[in-house]
Formats: structure tokens, sequence, C-alpha cells
């Protein structure tokens, strides 16, 4: 096929032009000929009416290209076409006799041509539109299924759109296409017309009586399917998607899977892009160990790290059912896994040494925390025992049987605590980077927001809460938090291996926060549900330890770049190293004795930034009470 063929939309446009450059003269002579009684027009005025069409035809084709005649679809030919088809032959024909009478006085035109041609233009001009539609309409209304819309024309689209009408999957009939990029505009994709953008998906729906949209971007961030999805609700159509970018190229599944669109498509970002050789270089043949290796992060490490072949996997859960269920997991999907589980709790001393003596791991990942805010602000002796405490002897042990490097997961909550779980994951913190510089083993935090689906996170509970048929229940309509996915946070916990050099906070890029209110309506409107309307949502008012909006570092961290884009350097604050063994010794001695008081005073003394907050935070519940 020759390189200088015209695209097909430029075809269609040069047709449709052609089209109407030939209903100009015969409109112009039809109308003598119905002027003079369906007759034979004189001779003087047919050569009247030839000189009056050299000044007709140039200035009605303009008038077409001002009005914008070529910019729509004949398939989708509709009022506002109409419109433009009137005033363009309106103008074309005021301008017209205005020159003709300039330049030949008219004296051959009788008055009634000119209102005539303009009627009859109208009619040649949108009838032979509006009747491809029909026929096109008519044709399509035979074909069986629900009529759709696909948004998105590129690779994703193509092959969704071949195999609907090749094998009428679902008894679906694609009728349009939306598409941002405008090079795709006017295109035709096996039949099927690129139609508009995305801004046109709730008048499209509704001229083309759309049963049901298909999201052909698999590759979309997670704010393009934000809006993508927000247009959709907008026109009250029932929306799919294909499988994620990652899953069609892992082959795992089909352009044709379609699914519903979860509330990870819309919170979770961009892929990540890890620089998969150097973590292989740093992990691959090492004894590696997993802390709350059952949990939400743990085992998600587990998955990760199994892949990259470790020497063992070594497992420590405290939960029996969590422990099984991963153990179970990796198992089945990794049968040539050296893989040790351990049943146990970090606080116990005896445990960890004997586990670090039987292993010993290079490499540890420390997922193992009590995390869920309001329950600890009333369990301070666990909260400190487990989250500080409990890093203490396995950052004590992990140095003295020589680990390479010992990473522990943090949360953002350890920024200015207002809570006691996040005052005793900054402790934690705290004794991680200062002992990196008393150690030959690399002491890394990493810190990051809300994981997506992790247990006991909001997601579940709203999920549950939907399920029971509301109300939904958010503390604050202005409460902020950061998400991300939990694949993603564990591969970027893993990428922090090779940054690190000891003693450093990465902090994770976690993207734009998001209102919890904005969760609550879209989970109910993904479940197909209205807010306020099938499912309430009530506001409860700020829990305790809660605060409005999180923040990822300190502002005396200096927040600095790495290698990475995703991942930031936030520079530690030194404490004496005396003062510090003394004041986690008390605090241990606290914890034996179950003497909160003094241990509530302990942790201020530690993280003197959470006594302020918790007053303002206070204060705050006070007055949203």
């Amino acid at each position: 096929m020759s390189k200088h063929i015209l695209p097909h939309h430029l075809r269609s446009q040069a047709v449709a032009l052609a089209h109407d450059v030939l209903m100009v003269p015969i409109a112009w002579l039809l109308a003598y000929w119905l002027r003079y009684n369906l007759e034979v027009v004189p001779a003087a005025y047919y050569e009247d009416a030839l000189v009056g069409l050299l000044f007709v035809l140039p200035i009605q084709l303009t008038a077409f290209l001002l009005f914008g005649l070529y910019r729509g679809i004949w398939r989708f030919a509709s009022l506002p076409d109409i419109v433009r088809i009137l005033k363009a032959v309106a103008v074309g024909t005021v301008v017209s006799v205005a020159l003709l009478f300039i330049f030949t006085r008219a004296g051959g035109v009788p008055r009634s041509v000119p209102v005539i041609h303009a009627i009859l233009l109208v009619m040649l001009l949108s009838g032979p539109r509006l009747i491809y539609r029909l026929l096109k309409d008519h044709r399509l209304d035979l074909s069986p299924g629900q009529r759709v819309l696909i948004v998105g024309s590129g690779k994703a689209g193509e092959m969704l759109a071949r195999d609907i009408l090749r094998n009428r999957r679902g008894d679906y009939t694609p009728v349009a296409f939306v598409d941002d990029k405008r090079r795709r505009q006017g295109r035709e994709i096996h039949g099927v017309p690129v139609s508009g953008t995305c801004d046109d998906i709730p008048r499209l729906c509704e001229d083309l009586a759309i049963d049901i949209v298909m999201l052909a971007i698999p590759s979309a961030s997670s704010k393009q399917m934000r809006r993508v999805v927000e247009l959709c609700e907008r026109a009250d159509i029932p929306f799919r998607s294909v499988p994620q970018l990652n899953d069609l190229i892992s082959g795992n599944v089909q352009i044709n899977n379609l699914r519903t669109v979860s509330i990870e498509d819309l919170l979770g970002r961009d892929p990540v892009s890890l620089d998969w050789d150097s973590i292989d270089s740093a992990l691959s043949g090492k004894v590696i160990l997993v802390t709350g290796a059952g949990g939400s992060i743990g085992s998600e490490l587990c998955r990760q790290l199994a892949k990259i072949r470790p020497a063992r996997l070594v497992l420590l859960e405290i939960s029996e059912f969590n422990l099984y269920t991963i153990e179970m997991e990796l198992l089945s999907a990794f049968p040539d896994l050296s893989l040790e589980c351990h049943l146990g709790d970090i606080i116990d001393q005896p445990l960890v040494e004997n586990l670090f003596a039987r292993t010993r791991p290079e490499v540890v990942f420390h997922a193992a925390a009590y995390k869920h805010v309001p329950m600890l602000e009333h369990q301070l002796r666990q909260a400190v025992r487990n989250n500080i405490l409990g890093t203490q002897i396995l950052a004590q042990t992990a140095d003295r049987f020589k680990c390479g490097v010992f990473v522990l997961v943090s949360t953002d909550k350890a920024v200015n605590p207002a809570n006691v779980m996040g005052a005793c994951k900054r402790g934690a913190e705290i004794y991680c980077q200062n002992l990196d510089a008393h150690s030959d083993t690399r002491f890394i935090t990493v810190r990051f927001g809300n994981v997506l689906g992790s247990a006991g996170s909001v997601i579940p509970l709203f999920r549950k809460q939907i399920e029971a048929g509301g109300p939904v229940t958010v503390t604050d309509p202005r409460m902020e938090r950061y998400f991300m996915t939990i694949p993603e946070a564990c591969q970027l916990i893993m990428q922090t291996v090779v940054l690190g050099k000891g003693g450093e906070i990465f902090v994770l890029d976690m993207g734009d926060p998001i209102k919890i209110s904005y969760l609550a309506e879209q989970m109910i409107h993904l479940s197909g549900r209205t807010p306020g309307t099938d499912i309430l949502i009530e506001y409860i008012g700020l829990r305790p330890g809660e605060k409005l909006y999180e923040e990822l570092f300190h502002e005396k961290e200096q927040l600095h770049k790495t290698d990475h884009e995703k991942v930031f350097l936030a520079h530690h604050r030194q404490v004496d190293w005396s003062r510090l063994l003394d004041n986690l010794e008390k605090m241990k001695e606290a914890c034996d004795n179950h003497e909160t008081v003094i241990l509530k005073s302990l942790l201020d003394k530690l993280v003197p930034e959470h006594a302020e907050l918790e007053k303002r935070v206070n204060s705050t519940h006070e007055a949203t009470a």
C-alpha cells in the first residue's frame, strides 16, 4: 500500500467535503428550476445562474469550513451538526447575495432563488448525514448484545474490540471509542469509530444509547483512572476494565478478562521501576529473616524475596494462622525455596537469640509491629514492649551476630507522633539510627504511609460496612491519608537495601494525599450503589490519637533525593547514646512492673514531640466533639 494514501479520518473528511461541494450547484440550479415551475429555465436566466454560481460556490465552501462542518462524523450526526449546517448556509447565502448585488446588481437572480437555494442546500447537506446514521444504527441494532463504548483506542482497545467482534464475547457490540490523543480522532478501528475524547463520555453514552463502558487503558495512572471513572459515574453507566498492564505482560490474564474497577486502581500509582539487578545482587543467595512474616507487609515481602532466590528465607510470626497461611502459599508457589517458619514473639529474647544462632541471617526485614492506632492508645505497655523493646532485642541480636543489613519498616505516623503507636515507632527509629554508629551492621529505616488493603486498614472496614448496607463511618470530612499498594511498598523496601549505607531514614514517595471521604464515596460507587442514597456516610469524629493530616518527614530531617526517583533520604537526628540506653532500660523495668504512668513519662522523654502533638490533637478532638 502506498505511503501517500491519506489516513482514514482525512479520507472521510475529503469525501464529506466533495459531497458538500457537489450539493451547492445542485441546490442552486434546482432553485432556478423550481422557480420556473419545473419547466426549462430561460437561456438568459440560465447563463445568469452559472455566473451566480461562481460567487455562491466558493463563498458557501468557505462558510462550511469556518463553521466546522467536518469536525463531526457522519456516523454520529446529531442536532449540533444540523445547527452548524443551518448557520453555514445562512451566512453563505447572505454573503453571496450581497456580493452578487454589489458586482452584478443581481439582475439575473430572482428574489425567491436564494431562499429556495438555502432550503434545498440544508436538506441536501443534512439529509444524507442523518440517513447514514440511521442506516448504521439500524445495522448495529440488529447485532446482539449490549452496546459498548471503549475508552482507549491504543493496543489494548484494539485487541478488546477485535476479540469482541470476532468471538461475540458476552454478547457485546462495540459502538465507538473515545481517546484523548488528538491524532486518533476520526479514525476507525475494525469499523468502530473514535468519536471523541474522554470528556465526551457522558454525551456519547446518551447519544449512542450505550449500555456499558469498557476501560481499555491498562497503563493509566490512578489520576487518569479517577477522572475516567468520575465521567462514567456522571453518565450513570456501568463500567468494566481490562486487566492491569503488569498482569497482561506476565501472561496471567487475557485482554478479554474484564473486571470491575477496584479502589486500588483509583488510589494506586504509576508502576515502580526498580534496579532489579542491584537488588538481586544484594539479596540473592543470602539468608534473609522476615519478622511479622504473616502480616500484610511481611507476607508480601516474603513473596517478593522468594522470587530472587535467597539461600534461605526465615519467617518469624506470632500468629499461628498467619504463619501457616504464608507457609502454604510459599511452598506451593516456590517448591524449590529453602524455607524455615518459626512461631514466636520478637520480645522473647531467648527465642530471638536462638533463632539468630541457628539461622545466621545476613539480612533482616523487621516488619513485626502493633499498628492499630485507637487500640494502642489504651495499650501503652504492649505498644512500648513490642514496638520499641522488641525492636531493640532484634537490633541488638543482629549486631551481635554480625548481620549485614537490618531494615526497620516504619510509618508516617512516626513523624510528629500524636499517638502511642506513632511515638513507639519513632522510638524504634531513634534506636536503630543511633545504633548504626556503634555497629558494623547497616541499620536502615524505611518510612511510608498507609498501604491499600492491609489488615486493619480503612479499606477492608469500608468494604465490610458497604456489604452490610451501611452506614460507612468516616471520622472527619477533612481527614487525608497517603496510600500506596502493598507490592509497591515492599519493592521499594527492598530497593533501600541497595541505597542504604547505614543510619538513614528512607521516605517513600507517597504521591498526593487522598481524602478519606473521597475514598468512602468511590468505594460505594464501585459497589454499584449511590452515596447518601443507597449507603449513608456517617461522620463520627476523630478517634483517640488520630490526626487530620499525616506527614512523611520532620522539618529538621532535611529531605534529599536519592538515585531512585521514588525514594527520598531524611537525615536522622542524633541523641546521646548513653541516655538513650538508660531510657530504654527504665522502659523495660516499667513494663515489667506495669508502671504505666512512668512508662508514659519515659516515652515523652524519648520522643518529646509526641507530648506536644498529643496535647494539640486532644484539643482538636474537643473542638470537633
